[in-house]
């Protein structure tokens, strides 16, 4: 049965035993919410080398380092991206303070420790691992191991570490995610413990005392010990006492302290310490409006909620969550959301007004812009589109109306409605996807169920640059008739150098990959794309002239005809003769 809040019972112990220093260094996080729902529960064990005398300052900066920065790092990231950077950050310092010692030229010598991890977060437990730690899962009284061991054989017979935290400047850590039950129960040990208690005493111990998990893991130690092992000592036992509720609309009323929903405005209606002037747009999800703020007399748009959304519960959590996202962006190039100073009675989103027009509007006033103008645009658009993408999000709506351009030339995204958080996804895997973008200007990766990224919301863009330049789209409207990756792969994209504008060839060649129907053949990286809109790319430059299929379908298909119309003129003059 699922709970509001993911709940778990630590057991940890960790002994110097026959060594006559402690090396190892372990920790456990449990924050308060909404970190645990929305970060999750950190526990993480280091382990020093023998052959060091600094490892121990190693594997205790590792740890503490991990549980401090982790839950510094951005709510809308997702766990391994979250894990990867602190523990690189880690990685790094640590080499680094190699480097600056007398050990720099002997690895075995400098600050060097094993590292695992175990991030427990809505229904998945992720596992991160670099050395010779391990990480188990107890099921059905019997451990099966997550991890494998970075140790090399030598000829000799004995073995040497071949990746760890410190090693080199770069850090490849192992990565894995389990599903979570209640009661699933999951046990980190350091080489001391477990090459001297075998798996299945291991589990026996941990069952006998499962009341008390800290008993248990004591209980483990000693028979380690008593086995004989002549390292240090350390185990930690988590076991899952409840999930958390798995309704995300819930978790964010709790957030909003479960205000209602407004009703329906009107102008010179006073509303929440607004007045609202009047109505800007209306749609099945949302209505939008110009009110004034009656503390300050500066002008805002409202957001709220289509009265049809209390019975949706997917579209209300998207609501919900779009405050949460504008909160967390900071771009001259994005939307920005009000301060709130006062309370607030009802569900509502209160951000900037832009004194301006939507790009949809100004395309139509520009039917034949210059392409620099189009170029500055474009790159205004990619730099709100990175600042969605550094945090993990893809905002997966991109198209002309929900850009606007105000009075001195700023660009700003300003719908939220549609955006992906890898790191709020994680908390609902379960959650159906929805083609939520405008069909004109979606990837085609969504009409193949597959899930977006930023190379999705480059597509977008690259449409978008695309009818600015030509007053059409690349594709037509057969992106959304396609459903297969070999229909997709068949669309023809149709050249700007066609039409009667002054474009360089090499603006068509950036725009024809930003636009290419399969994602690894776009652009890696926004950057790459704005560049080579105004410089030709050595790809370009490089390139053979491409067949007449590409360059001319339409001429290679007559010339094609052509040739077919000869052959069978010959064949029926030979057959009458």
């Amino acid at each position: 049965m699922h709970t509001q809040q993911l709940r778990v019972s630590i057991g940890q112990c960790s002994e110097r035993g026959r060594k006559a220093t402690q090396q190892d260094f372990h920790g456990a996080l449990v924050p308060k919410e909404p970190l645990v729902t929305l970060k999750g529960i950190c526990v993480a064990l280091a382990d020093g080398i023998s052959s060091s005398s600094v490892s121990a300052a190693a594997s205790e900066t590792a740890v503490t380092s991990f549980l401090e920065d982790y839950y510094c790092t951005s709510e809308a990231w997702s766990v391994r991206t979250s894990v990867e950077r602190v523990a690189s950050t880690a990685n790094s310092w640590l080499f680094s303070q190699t480097q600056r010692s007398p050990f720099r030229y002997e690895r075995d010598l400098g600050y060097v420790c094993t590292f695992s991890c175990l991030v427990l977060k809505a229904s998945l437990a992720h596992v991160f691992h670099v050395g010779d730690t391990r990480v188990y899962r107890l099921q059905d009284d019997a451990l099966e191991r997550l991890t494998e061991d970075h140790r090399q054989q030598l000829s000799d017979g004995e073995t040497y570490l071949s990746r760890a935290l410190g090693v080199s400047a770069q850090l490849e850590l192992d990565y894995r995610a389990v599903p979570l039950e209640p009661g699933s129960t999951f046990v980190l040990a350091t080489d001391g413990v477990y090459e001297h208690v075998s798996e299945p005493e291991m589990a026996q111990l941990i069952a006998a005392h499962a009341n008390d998990l800290n008993v248990a893991a004591r209980q483990v130690v000693r028979a380690a010990y008593e086995h004989g092992s002549p390292d240090n000592l350390s185990l930690q036992i988590v076991r899952v006492e409840a999930l958390p509720a798995a309704n995300a609309v819930e978790l964010w009323q709790r957030e909003l302290s479960e205000l209602p929903l407004p009703p329906l405005l009107s102008p010179r209606m006073a509303f929440d310490g607004y007045t609202i002037a009047r109505e800007v747009h209306a749609s099945h999800r949302s209505h939008v409006y110009l009110a004034v703020d009656d503390a300050t007399q500066e002008r805002v748009i409202l957001k709220t909620p289509a009265l049809d959304l209390r019975s949706d519960a997917a579209l209300l959590e998207r609501f919900l969550v779009e405050e949460w996202i504008a909160r967390r962006i900071d771009s001259p190039h994005v939307l920005k959301p009000c301060h709130q100073t006062r309370k607030r009675n009802f569900v509502y989103l209160a951000t900037e007004y832009i004194e301006g027009q939507t790009l949809a509007q100004w395309m139509r006033d520009h039917p034949k812009p210059d392409i620099e103008v189009v170029r500055g645009i474009v790159e205004q658009i990619a730099l709100g589109l990175y600042a969605f993408h550094r945090l993990e999000m893809v905002h997966q709506d991109l198209r002309p109306e929900n850009i606007m351009i105000d009075t001195a030339g700023t660009v700003k995204i300003i719908d939220f409605g549609a955006v992906h958080v890898a790191g709020i996804a994680e908390l609902f895997p379960d959650a159906e996807e929805r083609i939520l973008g405008t069909q004109q200007y979606a990837a085609p990766e969504y009409f193949l169920g597959e899930p977006g990224s930023a190379r999705s919301d480059q597509f977008s863009l690259g449409v978008i640059t695309y009818q600015m330049l030509s007053g059409s789209l690349p594709y037509g409207a057969e992106v959304s008739k396609c459903r297969t990756r070999q229909a997709q792969l068949r669309l023809q994209y149709e050249s700007v150098l066609r039409r009667d504008r002054d474009i360089p060839a090499w603006a068509d060649h950036a725009l024809r990959r930003a636009v290419h129907p399969d994602p690894a053949r776009r652009y890696a990286e926004l950057s790459e794309l704005v560049y080579d809109l105004r410089h030709p790319s050595r790809r370009f430059l490089s390139q053979e002239r491409p067949p007449l299929i590409e360059r001319d379908p339409v001429l290679f298909w007559k010339g094609v005809s052509g040739v077919l119309l000869l052959i069978i003129v010959w064949l029926l003059t030979r057959l009458s003769s």
